[in-house]
């Protein structure tokens, strides 16, 4: 189980659901939650499991730097990338609706590098992580520069973790398929 893991999909394909049975019976798990609060439903889930295979993980929600929390524990579930990936965003450009090309790569660039340092952790331990991310490539063509900014920067975040990663799964009607 050691390893870097990353399941892409549309939105609620079975990612978070995937990522929770990967690691169900294993205790000093961290589940690293990108948003201000976890789904409802995601934490129903994570809370059952843990019951029903007598674990306890540990969860942080709002996690604006990831590198940071990766302490005391060996198995790690990096939830979402695209909410990272948006945080990075908000946090870095000027004007959100009008993304430069300067702003873009150095987004991608600090999301990248905070991924990698993860991974590199997670290698350093010999544990495991599995990066939940969405994937661009299924939607429709934005319409607004900020959305088609994200597209961008979130496909060639995408591109540059599934080349690192060890094995990458693609999460269709909740059904994983392993690609890599």
């Amino acid at each position: 189980m050691a390893g870097i893991t990353l399941v892409t999909g549309g939105a609620v394909s079975g990612k978070s659901r995937w990522a929770i049975s990967y690691f169900r019976t294993c205790d000093n798990v961290l589940y690293m939650n990108m948003s201000p609060e976890m789904p409802t439903d995601t934490r129903n889930r994570l809370e059952y499991s843990n019951r029903e295979n007598n674990v306890t993980w540990e969860i942080a929600e709002n996690v604006t730097d990831p590198v940071s929390m990766m302490h005391d524990h060996k198995f790690f579930i990096f939830d979402n990338l695209g909410v990272y990936v948006e945080n990075v965003m908000r946090e870095t450009a000027k004007d959100i609706n009008n993304i430069t090309h300067e702003e873009n790569e150095k987004i991608r660039s600090a999301v990248v590098s905070s991924v990698i340092e993860c991974m590199d952790k997670v290698a350093a331990m010999n544990g495991a992580m599995v990066i939940i991310t969405v994937e661009p490539g299924f939607s429709v063509m934005p319409e607004n520069t900020w959305q088609n900014s994200f597209r961008d920067i979130m496909g060639m975040v995408n591109q540059r973790i599934a080349n690192t990663a060890a094995d990458v799964y693609l999460s269709v009607s909740g059904i994983q398929f392993r690609i890599k």
